[in-house]
């Protein structure tokens, strides 16, 4: 066994502690590198993928604005699309609405180019899938936020740019009416609509458009109906096999239609005169549930207009006034594609429900 003396234990101490704090500060430098060499590499990165933009910075880097519209003609929110001298255009309350948005989008964006809203052109079922796949920043179609099933997960519905419609329903004889006011009258003014349509509805034939609330009010509530399906409302109005007694759709819809275009169908109301209304519903923007930033704009900008005014002047012009459509689009409609004209024209069939 070798004895070591203590001086020689101290100097082999100081050896080991030097050598350590030497390991110590070649461990640190060798850190300090790699995590420079890693901010290189992450700014090499960036510079050629940048990370993710919000759905606000995409847009404005873009310069468009994806919307979504639906193919069918829901009057006076989106008319059919007309001919006119600057191209093939649509109008409405609703494309008045678009070009609100994409001018505010614009100023958001810094102002020096215009962000400019591109139409898609889709049947109204499919622009809730459109919408949940990305390829939509948002979609507008007189759609109700308050009706059950309207709000598919994903999806996310800003505040009203409309209140107090509904599902309303319209006839062209007199024999619904008369009906439908026996039961009214049963009830001696406690009015209860929901029974008194149940009732009176019993038997006949009722036409809905697919997926709107008027579909969905009609599955949950009116059991006793022979139900007909549709792929729009101009379909439900041409459709003679089978006859259809009664069609429901947004109150709206129904009002300005009976006014201006159809005018062989009425409004269906109750003995004391007040318009029937089958349910409640505001209509809504629709956009992804996870971009807040936009659901905030889209909230905002909502409560701006109705804050200034100008709200309520856009819905009195095109739903109170009297004007010409063709006029409207020729002024201030927004253009539509060629190759989606033709199936705008289409307004597609009818057919009897098995959902019962």
């Amino acid at each position: 066994m070798q004895l070591r003396s203590p001086l020689a234990r101290t100097i082999n101490g100081l050896g080991n502690e030097t050598r350590g704090h030497w390991w110590h500060c070649l461990l640190l430098g060798l850190a300090f590198f790699l995590l420079q060499g890693c901010g290189l590499l992450y700014d090499a990165v960036t510079m050629v993928h940048p990370l993710t933009q919000d759905e606000l910075s995409a847009i404005c880097a873009r310069g468009r604005l994806r919307v979504g519209i639906s193919v069918e003609p829901f009057r006076p929110f989106i008319f059919p699309a007309m001919y006119t001298d600057e191209g093939i255009r649509v109008t409405g309350l609703d494309i008045e609405l678009i070009r609100q948005v994409a001018d505010a989008l614009t100023i958001h964006c810094g102002g020096q180019t215009p962000v400019v809203p591109t139409l898609y052109v889709t049947r109204f079922p499919e622009l809730f899938i459109k919408m949940n796949e990305g390829q939509l920043d948002l979609f507008i179609s007189s759609v109700s936020r308050t009706v059950p099933g309207t709000k598919p997960t994903g999806l996310w519905f800003s505040a009203p740019y409309l209140r107090d419609d509904g599902v309303g329903a319209i006839t062209q004889g007199s024999e619904v009416a008369e009906r439908l006011s026996a039961q009214f009258r049963k009830q001696n003014g406690d009015w209860d609509t929901l029974a008194a349509v149940q009732e009176g509805f019993a038997g006949l034939t009722v036409a809905v458009q697919k997926e709107r609330s008027a579909h969905l009010y009609a599955k949950a509530n009116l059991k006793r109906v022979r139900l007909v399906v549709c792929d729009s409302l101009p379909a439900a109005i041409e459709t003679k096999d089978p006859h259809i007694d009664v069609i429901l759709s947004d109150y709206s819809i129904l009002r300005y239609v009976t006014k201006r275009v159809w005018y062989d169908w009425q409004p269906l109301s109750r003995i004391d005169g007040v318009p029937m209304m089958l349910t409640s519903g505001d209509l809504s923007f629709v956009t992804s549930e996870e971009h807040r930033r936009l659901q905030w704009f889209l909230n905002n900008l909502v409560f701006r207009l109705e804050e200034s005014g100008r709200l309520q002047q856009m819905r009195k012009r095109w739903i109170e006034e009297e004007y010409a459509p063709t006029r409207r689009a020729t002024t201030e409609g927004l253009p539509l594609e060629i190759t989606q004209v033709p199936e705008h024209y289409d307004q597609g069939h009818c057919r009897l429900s098995d959902e019962r």
